[in-house]
């Protein structure tokens, strides 16, 4: 039985793609704003520093071997729809490495939604009740079929993220840990995380890809 639509062709209208999600960001610090309604210092601050973050994830993500495999199987256009918003560091760290692996297909394309401007899709995909992102929804590109979601942040992260919590971690040191471990991991767990997500949401058989 198909999920209900979510996503309309209404929401990808309005949706942007890197390049554009990029220039957005830019545009908005040059006035020294974010996304979102809420402009205040600190997070215009997180803004311009998660530029730095995608601009060094762009150089440091290189695929790797299975994952472009798995790639090169699949036979099925998808759209991947991705909730964010620019102040968040979790975004900054993932998005380059969704991009660099949307990017290696001819069949997929990637696209951006805000967050705080799209609250009906957001509420949709929830995590542990809250509006955690970025998240990543699949979507089969010529009906538009959710064929599965991904986010916020890889298994280890969340982890951690859990544990800071648990533990009343303050923010600054969590963040600090967070985004260390981004910095060691330079997007390898994704491209790990995305493999099985790749071929279970393209119908790949796995005996497929493991002769290529």
């Amino acid at each position: 039985m198909q999920k209900q639509q979510t996503i309309t062709p209404a929401h990808l209208e309005q949706a942007m793609d890197y390049t554009q999600y990029v220039t957005f960001t830019e545009q908005l610090l040059s006035e020294n704003k974010t996304t979102g309604t809420n402009h205040s210092a600190d997070l215009v601050e997180y803004t311009r520093m998660n530029l730095h973050r995608m601009r060094r994830g762009e150089k440091s993500c290189v695929l790797t071997s299975e994952l472009l495999d798995t790639l090169q199987s699949i036979d099925r256009e998808m759209v991947w729809v991705v909730i964010t918003e620019a102040w968040c560091g979790d975004a900054a760290q993932n998005l380059p490495g969704i991009v660099k692996i949307a990017e290696a297909s001819p069949l997929i394309d990637v696209k951006f939604l805000m967050r705080d401007e799209h609250l009906d899709v957001m509420d949709a995909y929830l995590t542990n009740g809250g509006r955690s992102i970025p998240k990543l929804i699949a979507l089969d590109a010529e009906t538009l079929e959710e064929l599965g979601t991904w986010g916020p942040r890889p298994e280890p992260a969340q982890q951690l993220v859990l544990d800071a919590k648990a533990q009343k971690m303050d923010f600054k040191e969590m963040a600090e840990k967070l985004h260390g471990w981004y910095g060691k991991d330079r997007s390898r767990t994704l491209q790990q995380e995305f493999v099985p997500l790749i071929r279970e949401w393209a119908n790949v058989d796995e005996t497929i890809t493991e002769s290529i």
